[in-house]
């Protein structure tokens, strides 16, 4: 995979690339490493703890409509996105982008990465013609409703969930 970006911190270099197989088990681990991941995200690294990811990253790759994004240091993904595009009738049939599972590792916080994932994404769905970008983020992560209110977004819609039980 080619990289789609870098970006030059003072203690290393950061490339921005499609996700690869490879990465799935640190990609999991960025998603557990926090209050409300730790709970909902596995823990184990075996083949079978993984394989729902897998099945997942299967289809994430096989869609043009989606990318899943890593930030490396190396080969070490030390940030990642979801990127989805959703074709809609509403805004004259405006395409938007859906930023999703927004994660950087914890030795790589509040030094630009996740502003630059975040800036590098906005900037695709405008090259692909989206109206709009739009994101969820948890209501008790105040941290991250500040980080996206200084990237340009506003808090405009109350979202809703419905959990279904398997």
């Amino acid at each position: 995979m080619p990289d789609l970006a870098t970006l030059d911190l003072p203690s290393a270099t950061v490339v921005l690339r499609e996700a690869v197989a490879e990465d799935l088990p640190d990609l999991v681990a960025m998603l557990a490493a926090d209050e409300l991941g730790a709970h909902r995200e596995s823990l184990e690294r075996t083949p079978e703890a993984l394989r729902p990811y897998r099945e997942a990253f299967d289809a994430i790759a096989a869609d043009a409509a989606q990318l899943l994004l890593v930030a490396a240091d190396g080969r070490r993904p030390v940030g990642t996105l979801q990127l989805s595009f959703l074709p809609g009738l509403s805004r004259r049939g405006a395409w938007r982008a859906q930023i999703e599972a927004v994660r950087v590792h914890e030795d790589f916080r509040d030094g630009g990465v996740g502003a630059w994932m975040v800036g590098w994404a906005i900037e695709e769905a405008r090259r692909r013609g989206c109206a709009l970008v739009q994101l969820t983020t948890d209501k008790s992560r105040t941290s991250a409703h500040r980080f996206y209110e200084r990237l340009g977004f506003v808090a405009s819609h109350e979202g809703m969930k419905l959990a279904l039980e398997a």
